[in-house]
C-alpha cells in the first residue's frame, strides 16, 4: 500500500483525499504519482551506484508506461529511454530524452523506424540492440545512404529459463528475442555487416516480473564470457530490465538494492577480474520503476449473488486494465472508504463480455454496494499502455499527482 493511508475513515495518496476527487473525476481512471515515481528511480540509481555499477545509464522502458507526465519526470532526473518503436521513440524525444540516452530494442525494427532513429540526432541514438542478421544488414545499409555510422549491440539470447509467466520470459533459444552466441560470432567476423554500423555493446534481456534472480546470473556470466571470448572492445553492456515488483506485498521480493548487489558480484567474478575494460552497464528498468505510482480507481455499478458467489460489478473493465486477465496477475484491492460491514468473499469483476474480465477473486472484502469505490493498485507499469477499446469503450483518463499536491490531467 505505498504511500496510501486512511484518514478519518478516507483513503489518501499522501495528502489528496481520492474519495474527494472522485466527485470531480469521472471513473474509471487511473492516477500516477510523482513522488513515488521520482522516490522508485532513484532507488534504482543510486543502488547502482551504492555498488559501484559503472557509470550507470538507467533507460526506462517506455513500453510500461508511455505517459506524458511520467516520461518527462523521469527525464528530468537524468534517465534514458528503452524503446521498442518510432511511436515510442517520438515520445521520448518530445519529453526531453537526450538520443544519447536512448536504446532501441525488439524484434521487428521497420525500415522507416530505423531511419527516424538514425536521423533524430547528428549521432543518432545510443544504440539499436540488434536480434536478427538481416536486422544488422538493414541497419548498415540504411546508415550508409544517410552517411552515417550506426551504433549497434548484439542482444545475446543466453538460453536461460526464468521463474515467471510464460508469456513475459525471452532468453531461451524457442523465443524470438535475440541472437544466439554462434550467430553473433558468426557475424563479427563478416565484412558485410560493418561498413557503416559500430560495435559499441552487448545486451540480454531475459524476462518480466523477475523475483528469483539465478537466471540473471547465468545471463550476466554468458555475455561476459562472450565478450571475453572474443576480446571485445566494448563502450557499455546492457543488463536489459525485468526486476520483479511485490505484488503481494510478501515482503520476499528482491529490491533494487539486492540486484545491484548481485550485478557488481557477478561482473566482478566473471569480467572485472578477468579484464582492465570497464564497460558502462545500461539497465532497463520499466515495472520496477513505475508500478508501484500508478493507482486505478473504479466505481461499484451494482452487485450480484449467484449461489455462494457475490460479485461486485465495477465500471473499469479489462479493456482498462488487462494484467489480471491476461496472465491471471495478483494486484491488491483497497477500498475507498472504511466502514464496518461484514467481509464477505468478493469476485471484483467487469462489464466487458469476457469471463476472464475480473480484478480479483475471492477477495475477503467489506461487503460492497453500489456506487461504493475501490482502488486497483499497482497499476503504474503495463496499465493504460495495454489498455484498449475493446467493446467500443472509451479508455480512462489518466492523472498525475504532484509533488505539490496538484492533480493535473496526465
Amino acid at each position: 500500500m505505498t504511500n496510501l493511508n486512511y484518514k478519518n475513515s478516507q483513503l489518501h495518496l499522501f495528502d489528496a483525499n481520492i474519495p474527494q476527487l472522485t466527485k470531480k473525476l469521472k471513473t474509471p481512471f487511473y492516477l500516477y504519482c510523482q513522488n513515488t515515481l521520482e522516490d522508485n528511480y532513484l532507488n534504482f540509481y543510486n543502488s547502482a551506484l551504492e555498488y559501484n555499477i559503472e557509470r550507470p545509464l538507467v533507460c526506462f522502458a517506455l513500453k510500461a508506461n508511455p505517459n506524458h507526465k511520467v516520461v518527462k519526470t523521469l527525464a528530468k532526473l537524468g534517465a534514458g529511454a528503452d524503446i521498442v518503436s518510432g511511436g515510442e521513440l517520438k515520445r521520448a524525444l518530445e519529453c526531453g530524452i537526450d538520443p544519447q540516452k536512448i536504446v532501441f530494442s525488439g524484434v521487428g525494427k521497420t525500415r522507416e523506424e530505423i531511419t527516424y532513429a538514425l536521423k533524430c540526432h547528428k549521432e543518432g541514438i545510443y544504440s539499436f540492440n540488434v536480434e536478427s542478421l538481416e536486422e544488422l544488414e538493414l541497419i548498415n545499409s540504411l546508415a550508409k545512404k544517410l552517411k552515417k555510422t550506426a551504433r549497434v549491440a548484439f542482444r545475446l539470447n543466453p538460453q536461460v529459463q526464468v521463474k515467471t509467466h510464460k508469456h513475459i520470459s525471452t532468453g531461451f533459444k524457442t523465443h524470438k528475442f535475440g541472437l544466439l552466441k554462434e550467430d553473433i560470432v558468426k557475424a563479427i567476423k563478416s565484412k558485410k555487416y560493418w561498413s557503416s554500423t559500430k560495435l559499441v555493446g552487448l545486451s540480454i534481456h531475459i524476462g518480466s516480473q523477475l523475483t528469483c534472480l539465478k537466471a540473471t546470473v547465468k545471463a550476466i556470466t554468458e555475455l561476459t564470457n562472450l565478450a571475453l571470448e572474443k576480446k571485445l572492445q566494448l563502450e557499455f553492456f546492457d543488463l536489459g530490465g525485468g526486476l520483479g515488483v511485490d505484488y503481494e506485498k510478501s515482503g520476499d521480493k528482491p529490491s533494487a538494492s539486492d540486484y545491484m548487489e548481485l550485478v557488481s558480484k557477478t561482473l566482478d567474478k566473471n569480467y572485472h577480474s578477468r579484464t582492465q575494460n570497464r564497460p558502462r552497464i545500461v539497465f532497463e528498468p520499466g515495472r520496477s520503476i513505475s508500478a508501484t505510482a500508478g493507482h486505478f480507481i473504479t466505481r461499484v455499478i451494482r452487485t450480484k449473488e449467484s449461489g455462494e458467489c457475490f460479485f461486485a460489478i465495477v465500471d473499469g473493465g479489462m479493456n482498462d486494465f488487462v494484467r489480471t486477465s491476461l496472465y491471471g496477475a495478483y494486484h491488491e484491492i483497497i477500498p475507498l472508504s472504511l466502514n464496518r460491514r461484514k467481509k464477505v468473499r468478493t469476485d471484483i469483476v467487469g462489464p466487458i463480455c469476457e469471463t476472464a474480465d475480473c480484478f480479483g477473486s475471492g477477495r475477503l472484502l467489506p461487503k460492497l454496494q453500489t456506487d461504493d469505490l475501490i482502488s486497483v493498485s499497482d497499476v503504474g507499469a503495463y496499465g493504460y499502455s495495454m489498455s484498449s477499446n475493446y467493446n467500443m469503450r472509451e479508455k480512462p483518463s489518466e492523472f498525475f499527482l504532484t509533488n505539490t499536491g496538484k492533480i493535473q490531467k496526465a
